[in-house]
């Protein structure tokens, strides 16, 4: 079952694995002796991100090491980039409003 990169995120145990694996590969067992769950529920989660391509599983002799696919959150980035540029011009007609108000205040008091 492939599933949705944004799914993947949501979760916060997720969300700290490919923080873990973004300046280095690790190896499944250095990933679960980072979290206070069991081994199998870090196991899901990482079957999770590997279904949504967050991350890659390579077999190394009998270690199974993992690496981000930071490339991956790159849909993430162009969802959120649509949002910000709302908020900018929200913000910005909001900060000239403020502006203005300073403005008309000053000339109230003389």
């Amino acid at each position: 079952m492939r599933r949705d990169v944004f799914q993947a995120i949501a979760d916060p145990t997720r969300r700290q694995i490919i923080n873990l694996l973004a300046g280095q590969q690790m190896n499944l067992n250095a990933i679960a002796d980072s979290f206070a769950i069991s081994r199998p529920a870090v196991s899901k989660h990482i079957k999770i991100l590997t279904q949504c391509g967050l991350i890659t599983i390579k077999q190394q002799g009998r270690e199974r090491y993992c690496r981000a696919e930071l490339k991956n959150l790159e849909q993430v980035a162009k969802w959120t980039d649509q949002y910000r540029a709302f908020w900018t011009s929200k913000l910005n007609a909001l900060e000239d409003f403020l502006e203005q108000e300073k403005i008309e205040q000053k000339t109230k008091l003389k």
